[in-house]
């Protein structure tokens, strides 16, 4: 890589592209839908206008690009791949890039561990993040590990405070999926966990590790009584960055459950939303729900 950055603090190229989304101004919209899988980018490519260029650009480090407009109004679709730090890196350098107000509507599937079923829409209201504890005793005996619960008041697993979404998307996001065909039954709001891994901290056992992890669902569930809806791994960070935007903080998600339940100003708006039916992949109607919701 012969590229030199000035930038320690935030680097870009000699052509003012950021370093790991890999675009620079002008080649990003105000107004982006956001996913994990790069195939369902390319999926909404085709429900862009057609009589208009298209951008796409894919960068060294996996972020896909597409920039075209949706009934004339100039729109981004980034994938960006699962996790906090990917969120992360998105969120911070697209915001480098873009001036005026952004709004994020992210599109994925997650697990679900409350009324949902599988298929059906997860409107995430507020996210919490879930994170290994990596101070926690492993392969300590039951006293110490006792001992250290009651000395620090720790346990294996941190759980952070919530922070919402924008009201106002999810609300008219929640209208334009009923409109576009979907039951009001299977249109669910409530609260999501981002975890920090997609094993330990969303609970699933691996006999090859120690997690410490057995009664970690249930754990969310008394933490937040209210109801957690799904699992993942991209929410909270969204949120949290649209709170910590120095101009202003708004955020709004919806998901799509595709697991079995399991036991036990520069303002910055964003939503999550559900691509999956009963029926299977409906990238038509989610898209147009978010884009109609965004145009304007």
């Amino acid at each position: 890589m012969n590229e030199k950055f000035f930038n320690a603090n935030f680097p870009k190229s000699a052509d003012g592209r950021v370093s790991h989304i890999g675009i620079k101004r002008g080649e990003i919209a105000n107004r982006i839908i956001t996913v994990g899988d790069l195939n369902r980018a390319k999926l909404f490519l085709k429900l862009l206008d057609s009589d208009t260029a298209i951008f796409q650009r894919q960068s060294h480090r996996g972020f896909l690009t597409i920039t075209g407009k949706y009934k004339g109004v100039p729109i981004s679709i980034v994938g960006i791949g699962m996790g906090l730090s990917m969120m992360d890196f998105f969120v911070r350098e697209a915001r480098a890039i873009i001036d005026g107000t952004m709004i994020i509507i992210r599109i994925g599937t997650s697990g679900a561990i409350g009324k949902s079923n599988p298929g059906d829409v997860i409107i995430s209201e507020g996210s919490f993040a879930v994170t290994r504890n990596y101070d926690y005793p492993i392969f300590e005996n039951k006293m110490i590990i006792q001992d250290y619960e009651i000395k620090t008041k720790e346990q294996p697993y941190n759980m952070s405070k919530v922070f919402y979404g924008d009201k106002e998307i999810c609300n008219l996001i929640r209208k334009q999926l009923i409109n576009s065909g979907i039951p009001n039954s299977q249109v669910i709001q409530g609260l999501n966990a981002s975890c920090d891994s997609f094993y330990s901290s969303q609970g699933r056992h691996d006999e090859n590790f120690e997690d410490y992890n057995k009664g970690l669902i249930e754990s969310i569930r008394t933490k937040y009584p209210e109801e957690v809806e799904s699992l993942e791994m991209e929410t909270f960070m969204l949120y949290y960055l649209a709170k910590c935007s120095t101009d202003a903080p708004y955020r709004s998600q919806h998901k799509v459950s595709n697991e079995l339940k399991k036991d036990g100003d520069q303002k910055i708006k964003t939503s999550n939303n559900t691509l999956m039916t009963k029926k299977g992949f409906n990238s038509r109607n989610s898209i147009r729900a978010a884009a109609n919701k965004i145009e304007k």
